[in-house]
């Protein structure tokens, strides 16, 4: 099967759970990733993007974020869902309800939100409450689409597992009888367009996450090859709820790309 793949060129990289959790690295994840750029830069021509659903804060801030921690990463690297979600209210052109964090709104600076006639939901804990779900509710019962950044069940804080917007969204799907768009992982589109540019077809990337749905799942799905890793949320047995199951697991990041350098170039 292998055999058959062409060269990788383009390795797609989580952020959250794989390389950091919040304001913590992951073990000897700023080491692997510049061992994994040398290698990329004199051994092969291989493209590097960093792909995120985080909502928690806009790219310049998680940009510096990751600088404080000692990655060395260019803003052009790094696609979130948040600019997937920019995206396609441009191509709407419709005014919409944010339920995002504060911190993420400077990345939809310029777009109306008077007079809303869309719900985007990404993760905002202070805007999920009883008020502001049913201001959602009564938007999207009067014809507003509703659009979810993403629907991850839940997500790695210092402190354990937390709620992602996912059950957020379901319940505004569930209450209108209606489906959300959702733009970031595990959806195509969002791994396409964060191919873009590169000159890279699905099946010469790999991606490396620790999410198997949103993460592996969803890239294996578009026609790349997945590394599961067990840092972040990953819990066990995993990787046996996706089929086809990952293309590798490891126990983190610099493991991940180890097995590139020494077995994809």
């Amino acid at each position: 099967r292998m055999a058959a793949r062409r060269a990788l060129k383009t390795v797609l990289v989580d952020l959250s759970g794989t390389l950091h959790i919040e304001d913590s690295a992951v073990p000897g994840a700023q080491e692997a990733l510049k061992r994994q750029a040398t290698f990329f830069d004199f051994l092969a021509p291989v493209t590097i993007r960093f792909v995120t659903n985080t909502t928690k804060e806009c790219k310049r801030d998680l940009l510096e974020r990751l600088t404080k921690l000692g990655f060395d990463i260019a803003e052009n690297e790094i696609f979130t869902s948040l600019t997937a979600a920019r995206n396609l209210l441009e191509q709407r052109q419709v005014r919409p309800l944010l339920l995002v964090d504060d911190r993420a709104l400077p990345d939809f600076t310029g777009i109306a939100t008077d007079d809303p006639n869309a719900v985007v939901v990404g993760l905002a804990p202070e805007h999920f409450h009883y008020e502001m779900m049913n201001r959602a509710f009564r938007l999207i019962l009067d014809g507003a689409p509703l659009i979810a950044i993403h629907k991850a069940r839940y997500f790695k804080k210092k402190d354990g597992l937390a709620l992602g917007p996912g059950p957020f969204v379901a319940g505004l799907e569930y209450a209108t009888d209606t489906r959300a768009t959702v733009v970031g992982k595990p959806e195509k589109t969002f791994f396409l367009e964060a191919l873009r540019g590169t000159g890279c077809a699905p099946e010469e990337a790999i991606m490396i996450g620790d999410d198997c749905r949103d993460d592996v799942g969803g890239a294996q799905n578009t026609g790349m090859r997945g590394i599961l890793v067990r840092t972040g949320k990953y819990r066990p047995a995993d990787e046996d709820k996706i089929n086809p199951a990952p293309y590798l697991t490891c126990e983190n990041f610099p493991e991940a790309v180890e097995h590139i350098v020494e077995r994809l170039l």
